[in-house]
């Protein structure tokens, strides 16, 4: 399937809520420019908070093994459109009770996706919230490498504001 995915990951907690850590946290990129632009790929970024935002990244070829993370599922229809639907990470909250329909994408097109959450945590001073922003910027055949650090011509955006 010639789908290119690059998943972008930016974790935090009530630290970086407000204030400076907050003003880093939201520059932090939500697309990078790309280690290969011959699909099969999937190409991973994590930013978080102990480490000041810095992206790690890993590649590879082939598409994703599904995980508890959000996710898309990837059909080629009859007609050659490429069905993206992204599921929601399973612990995540808030719940979401209306959802996007899937997107249908021609070869060429990009895709960005975004939903955040909030997750339960405990730790040595009890329990706290740990929030996430998932950015899936997906492609339907080749692309340029710095395609996913434009604007994007699609967008779906399930952000909602995190208690």
């Amino acid at each position: 399937m010639d789908v290119i995915l690059q998943q972008v990951q930016t974790t935090w907690t009530k630290a970086s809520r407000g204030g400076p850590l907050a003003a880093i946290r939201n520059a932090a990129p939500v697309g990078f420019p790309l280690p290969s632009t011959v699909p099969p790929l999937v190409h991973q970024a994590w930013m978080c908070e102990a480490e000041d935002f810095r992206p790690l990244h890993r590649s590879g070829a082939g598409l994703p093994e599904p995980t508890g993370n959000s996710r898309a599922r990837f059909q080629v229809e009859g007609d050659g459109r490429l069905r993206v639907q992204l599921e929601l990470a399973p612990s995540g909250i808030p719940h979401r009770k209306r959802r996007p329909p899937a997107v249908r994408l021609d070869r060429g097109e990009w895709l960005r996706w975004q939903i955040n959450y909030r997750f339960a945590t405990s730790g040595t001073r009890g329990d706290q919230w740990t929030y996430r922003l998932d950015t899936l910027n997906i492609a339907f055949g080749e692309v340029p490498a710095d395609r996913f650090t434009s604007d994007p011509a699609r967008l779906v955006d399930e952000r909602t504001r995190l208690r």
